[in-house]
């Protein structure tokens, strides 16, 4: 479990119940320019921010991420310095967004760090929504936004309810409500005016509380597999991919989740 002091000064977002926080975007790559794993962390309480093409802004807090450390990590699509169309991105610069569509049935969103021409990332597996705009889940915005209906099996009967709580606990169920498909791969989260950024609160919070594991759905990467690169919130109930007890359901094969 992450120490207080393992929480950069910078990342320690409020709870999103405090309504009085006020964010910031991120304009300084530099705060991208750091490995995979410290990024990870520096992640957890930021913002990511959507804005459709009729202006909404779609808001979640980040509340669970993964780190995928390069060409020597075993899980990560550049693993041997593995270069393909399809994960070119991870070789660009740090703020960079890479999308990517998997088992042929969704999008998973990660943000490139480190060294341009050095591939690594983090994957981003759980938002906890922030004024979220619609009060029916059911509804469905333009811009390639949308809630998945009670009836997907996505949102469940919390949110049908009117809770959102689960909306955005997942890789493929936080890129489909927020309408992160492959167009939005190579994305600069740094450029103003773009569609897609990252937001930090502007004063210090208590840190929360971080628990650590492995990546979720790792089943074919040797000592990698057991590697403590995964960090979320230990009491959010947004988090993914945790079972009772905080282990890590395992479940796919490796290379599939970053």
């Amino acid at each position: 479990m992450a120490r207080r002091s393992d929480m950069p000064p910078d990342a320690r977002a409020c709870p999103a119940g405090q309504a009085r926080v006020r964010y910031r975007r991120v304009t300084a790559r530099g705060f991208f320019a750091v490995d995979a794993a410290s990024l990870a962390v520096k992640l957890i309480g930021a913002l990511l921010v959507r804005r459709t093409t009729e202006g909404t802004r779609l808001a979640g807090r980040i509340v669970e991420t993964e780190a995928y450390l390069g060409v020597h990590d075993r899980a990560s699509h550049a693993c041997g310095g593995r270069r393909t169309p399809r994960n070119e991105s991870m070789y660009g610069r740090p703020g960079t967004a890479y999308v990517y569509f998997t088992y042929g049935m969704h999008h998973c969103f990660n943000i490139v760090c480190g060294r341009e021409g050095e591939p690594a990332a983090v994957l981003v597996r759980a938002l906890e929504p922030v004024g979220w705009p619609w009060p029916d889940p059911g509804a469905v915005v333009s811009g390639r936004a949308q809630v998945p209906r009670p009836a997907d099996g996505l949102v469940g009967a919390e949110s049908a309810r009117g809770g959102l709580t689960k909306l955005l606990s997942g890789p493929g169920k936080l890129c489909r409500a927020m309408g992160l498909d492959r167009s939005m791969d190579g994305v600069d989260l740094v450029r103003r005016g773009g569609a897609l950024w990252l937001e930090l609160p502007t004063q210090p919070c208590a840190p929360p509380r971080l628990a650590r594991s492995p990546r979720v759905g790792l089943g074919a990467c040797g000592v990698w597999a057991g590697r403590l690169l995964r960090w979320y919130e230990a009491e959010n109930p947004s988090v993914s991919g945790v079972r009772r007890g905080g282990r890590p359901r395992t479940r796919g094969t490796a290379r599939e989740n970053g």
